[in-house]
């Protein structure tokens, strides 16, 4: 299968490059980082490069947390009007399979349990709440204490920066070109992606690379809140072969006119504490500092559910947590 992958020397996407030619699969790159031309906005480059290609792997974005507006439109440039021609392009060139890269940010908050309640949905925090050290939100009923847990594809979307508005709107482009042309498009909802090549100390690193960063300049790594916010830490190789999974299983079972969605994480809930400590330990030291700080339009809790990735295309997360933090260290 010959594959386009858009965003190919980006941190994901170089991964899912090498992922393919291991199976034995023809991926072709499209990045700017390679060349500058290489832009998905660029109908003609777009154009050029669906040439003989069988499915599209779709990576390229402007990623991070997007908690302004000021860079809405950079945002919304380059993930949705990006897209947008990709989508238009494919619908010229005949291609009918899409593997986009989807993201848990999508959701806003996690799924939580009140005990009166049973299920109920949070809405932002109140900044006097985050300034006063009280991060866990509260039932939006009663006000009672909530017992996060892991959230599904079928819960409602919330996105809550700009960013996440680009990556929810991107799915719903592509399930509109999927009815439109009879394709079929699957979107992997990434949750906290590390490892090897991950970018370091850019406004788009992730809370990994940044504590990596500050222990390799001797400093403790400084963790904003409690250092108790639960996220899934998955490793990029194991996301790299989830995509593989993804474009295989698209090729061999196609389910057209429809945009599937499916979690893509470890299925081992970490606190950002957790991932602070466990790269303190594996650099040997110095130990986190929980600075009590916090940024607007970050959420308390959200950790996925990843069954139906495993139970629909059989994939199944490969790096452990204190495996992949001692391969993250030494990066």
């Amino acid at each position: 299968m010959r594959v386009l992958v858009t965003g190919g020397a980006g941190f994901i996407g170089s991964h899912v490059v090498d992922a393919l030619r291991a199976r034995g699969h023809e991926a072709v790159g499209f990045d700017v980082r390679d060349d500058p031309r290489a832009d998905v906005r660029d109908p003609a480059a777009v154009a050029r490069a669906l040439s003989g290609v069988d499915a599209v792997c779709h990576q390229a974005a402007q990623v991070g947390l997007g908690d302004g507006v000021r860079d809405a439109a950079e945002y919304v440039s380059r993930n949705d009007l990006g897209t947008a021609v990709l989508l238009a392009a494919m619908a010229g060139a005949g291609v009918r399979r899409l593997v986009l890269a989807g993201s848990m940010v999508v959701y806003g908050e996690g799924r939580y349990e009140c005990r009166v309640h049973g299920a109920v949905r949070p809405g932002p925090r109140d900044p006097a709440d985050l300034a006063a050290g009280r991060f866990e939100p509260g039932c939006p009923v009663c006000g009672a204490p909530l017992s996060p847990g892991l959230v599904a594809e079928d819960a409602p979307a919330d996105p809550r920066n700009v960013y996440a508005a680009t990556k929810l709107a991107q799915e719903h482009l592509c399930a509109a070109w999927a009815r439109s042309t009879d394709g079929t498009a699957l979107s992997l909802r990434y949750h906290n992606v590390y490892g090897p090549r991950m970018p370091r100390d850019t406004p788009y690193a992730g809370v990994a690379s940044f504590f990596r960063s500050a222990l390799r300049r001797g400093e403790p790594p400084r963790v904003f809140e409690d250092g108790r916010q639960r996220r899934d830490f998955v490793h990029v190789r194991d996301v790299a072969a989830a995509n593989v999974t993804a474009l295989e299983a698209v090729r061999a079972e196609p389910r057209p006119g429809t945009l599937t969605a499916y979690n893509t994480g470890s299925g081992e809930p970490r606190t950002v504490g957790d991932l602070a400590t466990a790269l303190a330990t594996a650099h040997g030291g110095p130990a986190p500092v929980v600075t009590g700080e916090y940024r607007l339009g970050d959420v308390r809790h959200i950790t996925a559910d990843s069954t139906r990735l495993r139970t629909d295309l059989g994939w199944k997360p490969e790096v452990g947590f204190a495996e992949g933090m001692r391969e993250f260290a030494r990066a």
